[in-house]
Formats: structure tokens, sequence, C-alpha cells
């Protein structure tokens, strides 16, 4: 299995694969669920290559550790996924 950093990294780079639609499904410690959202929603910084930010409905930022992430969809198929 590849590493997530690998699949995000090629998901932001390779325009051809990036057309699929991706959903990232993230532990929420506070709510003890997967939490999915949309790729297009996520913001990774250029300088920080261990996490992603994604704003709440309230515009609140959190930043999302990529350990964190369990799950990895493209055009609704599971594709990825990290042991619970």
């Amino acid at each position: 299995m590849k590493p997530i950093h690998e699949i995000l990294n090629r998901i932001r780079w390779d325009k051809e694969y990036a057309r699929a639609d991706f959903q990232v499904g993230y532990y929420d410690r506070l709510e003890d669920k997967i939490i999915l959202v949309p790729f297009r929603e996520l913001y990774f910084d250029k300088e920080d290559h261990f996490d992603f930010q994604i704003l709440d409905e309230d515009g609140v930022t959190h930043t999302i550790p990529l350990h964190r992430i369990k799950e990895l969809y493209r055009n609704g198929e599971l594709v990825w996924h990290r042991d619970h």
C-alpha cells in the first residue's frame, strides 16, 4: 500500500488523475468517527508536509495531521484505507 502522502501528492500534481472526485476520510477524535471531506476543500501549506487544513461550517480552520487520514475515496469507491 502506498503511503497517503504519495497519493495526495499525485492528486495535487497529476491533473489527469485529479479529474476524479476524491474524498478524504479522517478520524475526528472529538466526534469519535470518520469525517469525509471533498479533496478540493483541503488546504496544503507548501512548508508543511505533515498535515492539511480545512474550514468547518462556522469558518474555523482546523489542522489535521496526515496520520489521521483513514480512508480515501475516488468517485465514491474506497481506494485506500488505514486500520482505525
